[in-house]
């Protein structure tokens, strides 16, 4: 089952934001600009997302657990190349009876279900008989399909997370990864809901 949980951010990340942004058009001090208030931080972040002046939002990050997706979906992820990104290893970490994702469009047809679960158990009988033959575990995995269940931590800055969400939210976006998008916004908007109120469902 996917699972998403933000688990690190850049504390006061709308009041850093809008404090970034008000430095360029200020003349006031550090001092000054920390005492801005809430309602003064709603309104000058909302202007400079309007007007489009992302680069402020770049000096808060959002760090994230994710489990539960696909090799697919981790695949399109690292696409998103201003982001870190730590994926568990197939390499390292043994997957005798892997966990496994099955698409919706086969999953509601019985036949074809059964059939991906007989490929899937076939692969997980010749993955095992390859370790047990002393073929390392980083050569076995080249038997390992896409539909393996993997584990990631994932970091963004907000303004490559709003890039994310606009591409990733869209309803033409593949269905795993917009799963797990929606999740990720629903827990941004936690803790930043001005920076992430225009995107997702």
């Amino acid at each position: 089952m996917m699972r998403v949980k933000l688990i690190n951010y850049t504390p006061y990340a709308e009041k850093i934001s809008a404090i970034a942004g008000k430095l360029c058009y200020a003349k006031c001090s550090f001092e000054d600009l920390e005492k801005i208030s809430r309602e003064e931080e709603k309104r000058f972040l909302k202007k400079v997302l309007k007007l489009g002046h992302l680069s402020v939002i770049e000096h808060t990050s959002f760090t994230f657990a994710i489990e539960g997706i696909s090799r697919v979906t981790s695949h399109q992820l690292v696409r998103h190349r201003i982001a870190s990104f730590s994926q568990q290893s197939q390499r390292y970490v043994e997957k005798r009876n892997f966990e496994y994702v099955i698409p919706p469009t086969i999953k509601k047809k019985k036949r074809l279900k059964q059939l991906f679960e007989k490929v899937i158990e076939q692969i997980n009988n010749a993955y095992s008989e390859f370790l047990e033959n002393g073929i390392p575990v980083e050569d076995a995995r080249f038997i390992l399909p896409n539909a393996c269940q993997t584990r990631m931590i994932v970091t963004m800055n907000a303004r490559e997370l709003l890039h994310f969400f606009r591409l990733r939210c869209a309803k033409d976006s593949q269905w795993e990864i917009r799963q797990m998008a929606n999740l990720m916004l629903k827990e941004v908007r936690k803790v930043a809901p001005i920076l992430f109120k225009e995107f997702g469902q």
